[in-house]
């Protein structure tokens, strides 16, 4: 038996074990979600003759986000919408996703030829950047909010997007992937017996050196984000892919090789966060203890984090604007003085100009009293347990931006600490500071 055989054989017990198979028809879609997938054809210059689904929701935003969800070997663009939390998600925040298929159906993606990973160079790559153009023209779709993810052989070409098409994507989450050029075989949908085993390592700037010279030569701008996750029990694809990935990535996006944060998101969850001196995380890597090869598992936080990394809860580019509400207390989030330096209290919500905060595309959480644009700030860049969270001049500086995250906390980018109400107050009065998080209700906020 051939590798990619046997490749093939694994997988499709694993996806059976899962409730997922290529061809699964759209009546399988879940019925929580009155929108549907839309097959379209003729979308473009496709030379390996790829399949492709669009889901709109019902509540598209007007300027949408565009995602790309790529399966896995033995999958499909249906099937990868049946079995995933994605379109989901793409409810709530209404984004739009595009699910490709492979063809043959049930193949792998090439990652592997010389065509594919070289931007522009030929094969599925090419197709799947004619997707992307084809919602931008004919759905709205935002230019300059183009996301990727991708489970096993899909993760593998998130990673080959993200090096080929640099200008293109914001972000990406590689789920089970392989870093780029790892699979190279030089012919298409090749089979790569050592790096599948996690038996290819390099140095960081080697694996830098192939994204930079190999998939755009010359490219000298912005890179994309990219968050990789991978179960120590894969036996499919090692592990050891993991770490040879935030190699490469880190090298390229420019940030140390140590974390600037580690933690446990969830049980035999190890987070790792890489971060750029403005405090902004550019490569984020998930370790899941004795996980095997079976990322993202419908019906957890996985499909979530990744959409939160990526940015694609985020308010649109003119922000959101609304209460910040501390779930303990039932109280909103008030600025009881127009003075700058004025430490933030909870106090029973009345709609109040005080009380009406904007999250802008920036991440900063502005507040507009008496004339005056403040923003949320940790006070004298404070990183220590009971920092004042008070109101300054907006500066754009790391302890005035507030990443929102799925579990409700809402953590200082510069500190990693959590907006915390004081002694878990629940009075009108009790101030607002900077604690460890803890998980508590009093480190929990909703905004609307």
């Amino acid at each position: 038996m051939s590798p990619s055989r046997s490749l093939v054989t694994r997988l499709l017990g694993i996806v059976a074990a899962l409730g997922v198979a290529f061809g699964l028809s759209l009546q399988a879609a879940p019925p929580a979600a009155a929108a549907s997938l839309t097959q379209i054809t003729n979308f473009g210059t496709n030379p390996t003759g790829l399949h492709m689904h669009l889901y709109v929701p019902d509540g598209v935003r007007s300027d949408p986000p565009v995602l790309l969800a790529l399966h896995g070997c033995q999958g499909s663009g249906p099937g990868m919408y049946a079995s995933t939390d994605f379109a989901s998600q793409a409810d709530k925040y209404g984004f739009l996703v595009i699910y490709p298929s492979t063809n043959p159906g049930g193949s792998c993606w090439d990652v592997s030829s010389d065509q594919a990973l070289t931007r522009n160079g030929g094969s599925d790559p090419v197709g799947l950047m004619s997707m992307i153009t084809y919602v931008q023209q004919r759905y709205g779709g935002n230019p300059n909010a183009v996301y990727v993810t991708g489970q096993s052989s899909g993760g593998m070409m998130t990673n080959v997007m993200l090096a080929n098409y640099p200008d293109v994507f914001k972000a990406g989450a590689a789920f089970m992937g392989v870093p780029y050029h790892c699979f190279a075989t030089g012919t298409v949908r090749g089979w790569n017996s050592a790096c599948a085993q996690g038996r290819v390592s390099m140095t960081p700037q080697q694996w830098g050196g192939l994204v930079r010279n190999t998939a755009y030569p010359g490219y000298t701008g912005p890179r994309p984000r990219v968050q990789l996750w991978h179960g120590t029990a894969d036996t499919i694809l090692s592990h050891n892919n993991l770490g040879e990935a935030v190699k490469q990535w880190t090298d390229v996006l420019g940030v140390s090789q140590t974390p600037s944060a580690t933690d446990t998101p969830a049980a035999n969850w190890t987070r790792t966060r890489y971060d750029n001196r403005a405090g902004v995380t550019q490569v984020e890597a998930y370790s899941l203890a004795g996980t095997g090869h079976q990322l993202p598992v419908q019906g957890t936080r996985m499909a979530a984090d990744a959409i939160h990394f990526m940015g694609l809860d985020a308010a649109p580019s003119g922000g959101t604007t609304g209460a910040v509400r501390a779930v303990a207390a039932g109280k909103c989030l008030t600025d009881a003085s127009t003075t700058p330096g004025t430490q933030q209290q909870i106090h029973t919500c009345d709609g109040g100009a005080d009380q009406t905060w904007t999250r802008t595309a920036t991440n900063q959480l502005t507040v507009n009293v008496g004339g005056s644009t403040l923003c949320l700030d940790a006070s004298a860049k404070g990183t220590t347990n009971g920092t004042k969270v008070i109101v300054w001049s907006c500066n754009g500086q790391s302890n005035q931006q507030w990443r929102w995250n799925a579990n409700g906390t809402v953590t200082g980018v510069q500190s990693g600490l959590c907006l915390d109400v004081a002694g878990l107050g629940t009075a009108d009065g009790t101030p607002v500071q900077l604690w460890s998080c803890s998980g508590g209700t009093n480190q929990q906020w909703t905004m609307g």
